[in-house]
């Protein structure tokens, strides 16, 4: 199982078991050291990972740290522990205390779901008030995997981390202040649009004008880049997008004779379910499926233009939507009604093949 499986398990994990974890205790034992195993580190063994870890700091005396991993001799992480159904807004006292008393490069302040690492970026030997990497195990990104798996213990380099942690770090400060500025704009990112395309006098009334301009402006322009990459995409496809496109069918294709592959009811209805929602869409007769050992597939025409994945082989269901880079996203469903929730996203896919 790769490193990515192991993730998806963890989130599955929480899922199942969220609602009956109700202590910080339930959640360190049901799915903290599940995560810091998945990392590589071997929680049942002290010299790679010391629980409770405590060292009297200044006046405080006897506190703790939940875990500390290590790296050698040295204690390069600590991780402090709240319950899954608490929120995480401060890194906790104790993170700020110990960081600059030992050796660790890195801190985690996690519920188990959402992990908020933070290292010593803007003062040395001082935890950062903002954490360098996020990442919440049910919204996962595949960009936020590979960020992660460097620190997994075959990974762990506190150079080639700390190299890229800074622009990690702003970049995803920008990308918040984007969205928020998108969201509702705010007066002084207003003006300097203004500034730009206006040559009267900014006055309150222009301010609240331009307001509504700028926010639509951006997105008509977003839509814009959306709607011309799809279009270059269809019109020719480059050489990784056809060797992703022959990855995806040789993955609905591949044949696995040692266990036969039955095709339930439940995934025939969902198929049905998915066939009604794209068929105002595209083509009734060419929206098919490919049954596959732990999916059922479903195409348009062909095999090499995807549209969804459903995968109902085990307690928690998911449909996986192929989307515009033929990358698949889950999104976990609990019946088949649940599949309506995501018909835009279905409809735009298979508009991608029929034009």
């Amino acid at each position: 199982m790769d490193f990515a499986d192991l993730i998806n398990q963890l989130a599955d994990r929480i899922i199942k078991m969220k609602h009956q974890l109700l202590t910080e205790e339930a959640t360190k034992n049901a799915l903290i050291m599940p995560f810091i195993q998945a990392l590589g580190f071997d929680v049942f063994n002290p010299m790679e990972v010391i629980p409770e870890f405590t060292s009297d700091v200044g006046i405080k005396k006897g506190e703790k740290v939940d875990y500390a991993i290590m790296q050698g001799n040295k204690i390069v992480m600590l991780i402090e522990c709240k319950g899954v159904n608490d929120k995480l807004t401060n890194h906790d006292t104790q993170l700020i205390r110990y960081f600059h008393t030992c050796d660790a490069k890195f801190a985690i302040l996690t519920n188990g779901q959402v992990f908020k690492f933070y290292t010593d970026l803007e003062d040395q030997n001082k935890l950062d008030d903002k954490p360098f990497f996020e990442i919440d195990l049910l919204n996962i990104k595949e960009q936020q995997v590979v960020e992660l798996k460097k620190f997994h213990k075959s990974n762990f380099d506190i150079e080639k981390i700390m190299s890229t942690a800074s622009e990690l770090k702003y970049t995803n400060a920008i990308k918040s202040v984007l969205n928020t500025e998108l969201e509702t704009p705010t007066e002084s990112f207003v003006r300097y649009f203004i500034s730009q395309t206006y040559s009267g006098k900014a006055t309150v009334k222009v301010v609240d004008q331009f307001t509504e301009i700028v926010k639509k402006a951006f997105n008509q322009w977003l839509s814009d880049k959306v709607s011309n990459r799809l279009k270059s995409a269809l019109e020719k496809e480059t050489e990784s997008d056809k060797e992703e496109a022959k990855k995806i069918a040789e993955a609905i294709t591949a044949d696995e004779p040692k266990k036969e592959i039955e095709t339930t009811q439940l995934e025939i209805e969902g198929f049905l379910v998915v066939k009604s929602i794209i068929r105002s869409k595209a083509e009734s007769a060419k929206i098919q499926y490919k049954d596959n050992q732990s999916y059922l597939a479903i195409y348009y025409d062909k095999q090499t233009q995807p549209i969804c994945r459903l995968h109902f082989n085990k307690a928690q269901k998911y449909i996986g939507i192929i989307n515009e880079e033929k990358k698949e996203e889950r999104f976990p469903i609990n019946d088949l009604d649940e599949i309506y929730e995501y018909s835009d996203q279905l409809v735009k896919t298979v508009g991608n093949y029929v034009g």
